[in-house]
């Protein structure tokens, strides 16, 4: 939902315009051959519908809903201006809009979470640390105490799903492992131990080429270009300790507040051949992130197993052009494969 627009657009401008972003990105998406897409913080229950019902073209989403977030959180769109919010002032526009809930203490992570799930998300995302795009959460800063998280994690349980989080730093993850969140999305500054204890709980590492080039999300304040260069450096550490340490990974983006930055999707794939082989980095945006979705469980939207070739499987499709670059960067090129996948299709020979 926050692809295609800029960050005072999709904090300002009407939903409905915000929503015809979207839906034009999710064309371009499918057409890049990208099929499906797990979607973790918006209101992208509408699109998803259009799409279902085959009103616009995209790809296969699994929804979160809006992201939870404590006050001062990295969800916390909020101006300081806007500061104190009282028991009895409305919800401001991202709230009201579906792109993030502000939830503090157990009671409020629960409703939220219910929420989400009612609206008919696969999976929820919790915001448990501080981020890049937001300038009032320093990056180091560890969000949701254990009891919140625990609370959005049971109230997940209780409909056969997982809750997954954004969060970089050790602190934060390991807080994470305890409270039962199953998917890390991010987590470039961990550090060894943590790695190993990810790695040891069974966690998905869901992660990004964040390096700090041109396809990084632009951003122009000084505070929020020192925290992406901060996640550029930790970025190869993270690819290869990750690695070495055995932790189950699937490929991500995150392209946010960046008109036009999704088209690199395909070249963000292809980049993750310096940290492995070809066919790794496929399969971490194929088998192993079909492995991912289907912890959705009976909250998964679609009929079929997403990320394998068998009778029935949900048909999933890399991009030619990623693939070509892929050969290109390798001394032994991929063999073509012998099956055809495309979208809303099953995979035959």
């Amino acid at each position: 939902m926050g692809d295609d627009v800029s960050q005072i657009a999709a904090l300002t401008q009407d939903i409905g315009f915000v929503y015809l972003m979207a839906g034009r990105e999710a064309g371009a998406t499918v057409m890049r051959g990208f099929t499906t897409v797990r979607d973790t913080g918006g209101p992208v229950f509408g699109l998803k519908l259009a799409i279902d019902q085959g009103a616009v073209s995209g790809p296969r989403i699994f929804p979160s809903g809006a992201m939870l977030s404590q006050t001062s959180g990295h969800g916390d769109f909020r101006l300081l201006s806007a500061l104190p919010r009282m028991p009895n002032e409305p919800a401001d526009y991202t709230e009201r809009t579906g792109v993030a809930a502000i939830a503090d203490g157990r009671d409020e992570v629960l409703r939220r979470t219910r929420e989400q799930l009612m609206k008919g998300a696969s999976q929820i995302k919790i915001m448990a640390g501080g981020g890049v795009s937001l300038l009032y959460d320093p990056l180091n800063t560890a969000q949701y105490t254990l009891d919140e998280m625990r609370a959005a994690v049971e109230a997940a349980a209780d409909w056969g799903t997982y809750v997954c989080a954004h969060v970089y730093t050790p602190a934060g993850i390991l807080r994470c492992i305890e409270a039962g969140v199953k998917s890390i999305e991010h987590g470039q500054l961990a550090d060894a131990p943590t790695i190993r204890a990810m790695a040891e709980a069974g966690i998905w590492w869901s992660i990004q080429p964040f390096l700090a080039d041109e396809d990084a999300n632009p951003k122009s304040d000084p505070r929020q270009q020192a925290k992406q260069m901060e996640v550029a450096d930790g970025t190869v550490r993270a690819f290869e300790m990750g690695r070495a340490e055995g932790v189950k990974m699937a490929f991500g983006t995150d392209v946010l507040f960046n008109p036009g930055g999704a088209a690199s999707q395909g070249r963000q794939l292809a980049k993750l051949t310096r940290f492995m082989a070809p066919l790794e980095a496929l399969r971490m945006a194929t088998g192993a992130a079909g492995q991912l979705l289907a912890m959705s469980g009976e909250r998964a939207p679609y009929q079929g197993q997403p990320g394998v070739i068998a009778e029935g499987a949900l048909a999933l499709n890399i991009d030619p052009v990623a693939v070509r670059r892929i050969n290109e960067s390798q001394r032994e090129p991929i063999e073509s494969w012998p099956y055809t996948c495309r979208s809303r299709m099953q995979c035959h020979d």
